[in-house]
This record gives structure tokens, sequence and C-alpha cells, in this order.
């Protein structure tokens, strides 16, 4: 009964959580790796800074960190080659997990940007997650985007990232100071010469993807106001939603800011995609992102027309979502651009199930959904998990596990009797981050914010290594 989980997001920790709970027995062992130091995953590293409720989850996954049967360990790679910028982390093989847990469960998420074919790489393209890893202090440390040179930021894409990206964009730093924002991310939005944000989306504002939420935040902006949209566009059909109703209700109403009244501006273009981008001409610096006015057929795709007139802009962000990463496992499938995983149990190439491997959230389903649909998912996963160690779970778990466990993968197999000792001898040896070192980080990360006014301060790997161990030996790890 020793259950590694490979990531440390939330869905990791929903599934230990869920675990732990479910089954009271002292001998169930529930370690999470992860490659990132720090523990929680896109709660750290992905929600805005201006939303700290979303991060009140991280109280909960506390209380799961507090049970004696959990372990965390941060800045542990396991399979495939670290990204870029994580040379540091401690490498694992997938065998090392064999030999030592009997159970397996990925919840390694989707940490790849979708990219679009019509935006080869460039000098003036930056993915949306590059962005946002530059202004949450990921640890792939992404270069910073030169908002000091620019005017003009044209975001490909109109979900709740691309919004976030435009808001970071659009408010005074004198507001976003008290936030969960970096000192150097700080300085350079102090700098920006960004004065227009374009959020460009291939369908109609009926299909937008972006919530009534993150549209609110952004047209009460106080130094930005929004470029007013055509009446014909914001008329509801018979079959839309409340929430699309209401999204066309505060488009109608526009920004509280007339528009052009402010220092700073932005707009929605719909029915537009991109087909390219192209050099700037002699003499200016800004390139042209070359547009496709679009129209959607029979079965609501969006359908290229004719040309639109080329939009100058500084610099574009594809925000299309993301994708995972080739698991280390011989599971993943490229044409699903996730593991293949069925009712939590992950499949084989020919359908068969893997025993005693499973997958969890955005790793088996890709990146859909938010933090409470990666919740339920979480906990269903750990129930199928708890149903294969024996525990009655009331219902029909998961729908079919007695058909699914009748044909077994052969080959790959976990240890039915792992015995009950430390983590695999690397990470022992090792600077790991294990929770209790995570929340000496925490609760420093916190202590230098209040001094500066603000939520934290954020540390990067070296300084949270130098501020832990101090270059003396460690010995991390204990049972």
């Amino acid at each position: 009964m020793k259950v590694a989980i490979v990531g440390g997001g939330p869905s990791a920790f929903y599934v230990a959580s869920r675990l732990l709970s479910r089954l009271n027995d002292t001998r169930l062992r529930v370690h999470v790796f992860d490659r990132l130091w720090a523990p929680h995953g896109l709660v750290r590293y992905g929600v805005a800074p201006d939303h700290p409720e979303v991060k009140n989850c991280t109280n909960k996954f506390d209380k799961v960190a507090a049970d004696p049967r959990f372990r965390f360990y941060g800045n542990v790679n396991v399979g495939t080659p670290p990204p870029q910028g994580m040379a540091q982390t401690v490498q694992l093989g997938l065998d090392d997990l064999q030999r030592h847990y009997s159970h397996l469960v990925f919840a390694t998420g989707c940490t790849l940007p979708a990219l679009h074919t019509a935006l080869a790489e460039s000098p003036w393209s930056m993915p949306a997650l590059g962005f946002v890893h530059w202004y949450t202090q990921h640890p792939s440390a992404p270069p910073p985007p030169a908002l000091d040179t620019l005017t003009h930021v044209s975001l490909i894409g109109n979900g709740n990232v691309a919004l976030d990206i435009a808001r970071i964009l659009l408010t005074p730093p004198a507001v976003l100071e008290k936030y969960d924002v970096p000192q150097p991310v700080l300085d350079l939005l102090r700098r920006s010469t960004v004065r227009h944000v374009d959020i460009i989306a291939r369908r109609g504002p009926i299909n937008a993807a972006f919530t009534a939420k993150e549209l609110r935040e952004l047209i009460h902006l106080p130094d930005a106001s929004m470029r007013p949209l055509d009446p014909a566009l914001l008329i509801p059909p018979p079959s839309a939603s409340r929430q699309q109703s209401r999204i066309l209700q505060l488009l109608g109403q526009g920004s509280r800011n007339a528009f052009g009244s402010t220092p700073k501006t932005w707009a929605l273009e719909f029915f537009k995609s991109p087909t390219g981008i192209a050099p700037p001409p002699p003499g200016e610096s800004d390139p042209r992102l070359l547009l496709a006015n679009t129209a959607l057929d029979a079965e609501g795709r969006s359908v290229p027309q004719t040309p639109a007139p080329p939009l100058r802009t500084s610099l574009v962000i594809p925000s299309l979502g993301f994708r995972a990463e080739p698991a280390p496992t011989p599971f993943f499938d490229p044409a699903l651009g996730h593991l293949r995983a069925h009712a939590g149990r992950v499949l084989d190439a020919d359908g068969r199930v893997v025993r005693n491997v499973y997958a969890s959230g955005w790793a088996a389903n890709g990146a859909k959904g938010v933090l409470a649909t990666t919740m339920m998912d979480a906990y269903a996963v750990a129930d199928v998990v708890a149903t294969d160690l024996g525990v009655p779970v009331e219902g029909d778990v998961q729908g079919d596990a007695a058909a699914a466990l009748a044909d077994m993968h052969p080959e790959f197999a976990m240890n039915p009797a792992p015995a009950d000792d430390f983590p695999p001898p690397k990470v022992a040896a090792a600077r790991v981050v294990t929770y209790p070192e995570w929340k000496r980080v925490d609760a420093e990360e916190v202590r230098r914010g209040e001094l500066l006014g603000k939520e934290r301060e954020r540390m990067g790997w070296e300084e949270a290594e130098a501020f832990l161990w101090d270059g003396a030996p460690v010995d991390l790890i204990q049972k």
C-alpha cells in the first residue's frame, strides 16, 4: 500500500487527500514527486496574482501534508529530461518508482503551450505560458518580455488566460504591487510602454471562452478603456445560455471609462484568425500580424474567409491552451496529447489496463476544466485506487472496474510488496524539498512580502537553496 504520485499540483494533492481519508491504515504511504522545487503546480505558477482567493485550496493541501503517511519530494524529475532552467533537479527513472511502490498515479498536468500552425517561432511572438511563467517566477525562468520597448500587444485566443495577461498589462502597477507579484516583474511593469492590447478570437461573442467574472474585471480597470463593439454582434440568439447572455450584456455596456479617455486601451476582435507574422517594413520596428476574417460552418467550426487588414503590433502572444509533454511511460498518446486512460486507469496501445497505474486530471483528460473539475476527477481516480487496494467504495466505481481489470497489460509492473522504507536512494541522498522545508520557505516569502507591503515576495531556486541549507551537507529525508 505504497502509492507514488508524479506531479505536485492540485490534482496530485486531491488524489492524496482522498486516499488518506478513505484508507484508515497506518501502513499506507503516499509520496508525491514534483520536478518543481515548490509544490502546488498551477496554483503557484499559473493563477493570476490578483486572484489570491483561488489559492485558498493550499490550506487544504497543508492539512494533507500534515498526515504522517504523506511525503512531498520537490526538485525530483521522473523519466523525461528536465526542462530548461531546471538542471538542478534529481533524476529518477520510472523503474525506480516501479521497484519502490505498489501503485503509481500520474498527475503531471499539461505543461506545454498549444501551438498555432500559422505562427512559427519568431522574435515577435511569445507563448502565453511563457508570459505567465515570467510573472509567476516559474523555475524554468523564461526571458522577460521587452515591455519597455513595446506599445501594442496582440493576444490570440480569448480564454481566461488571455484576459489575465491583458489585465496584467493594463492594470496600474500601483494596484498590482500589493499582490504576489515578484519585484523584478513589478519593476518591468512600471517601465512598460504598452498602450493597447488586442484580444483576437476566431469565433463571435456568443462563443467567448472567457467568463463573465474575467470580463467584468477587465472592463472596470481604472486606467484602461474598451473599444466599443458593433451592436449587431451582441444580439443574443434564442438558444443563448444565461452566462452567454450576461457576457453579451457586459460587452454591450462597454468599459467603465469611455474609449480613448484613458492612458491605455483594449479591444476584442471577433471573427478573425492569424495567418502569419510579417517582419517590420523598412524603417519600422513593429511587425504585421496577418489575419483572415472567419465564419462558422454548419458544425460551428471557424473557417477562414477573406483576408483582413494586417494589424501593426509589437508582440503577438498566442493563448490557445495547453498540451501535455510526452510522459515518461510508453502510454502517452501523441494523437490525444495526453496519457491513454479510461476511468482513471492507464491503458496501453492495445487498450489494455496497466495494472496499478493511474492518471488524474489534465494528464488523463487534457487541459480542460477548472479547479473544481480537477478536484472531482482526482477524487474519482483515488476511489479507483482505493478499490484496487481492496477498500469497499459505495456504488459502481468508475462504472467498469471489474471489466477493466479482466484484460491486463502483461509487461509493465509495479512492486506488489515494496519495503516500507525511504524513497529511492537517489532522492534520499539529494537536495530535495520536503513539505516542512517548503513551509519554511513559504513563511519566509510571506515575511519578506510583509516588509514590502504585499502578499509575499517569492524566492527562486538558488535563493531557496541558500535559505534552507546554506551550502551545508544535508540529509533531508526522514521516514
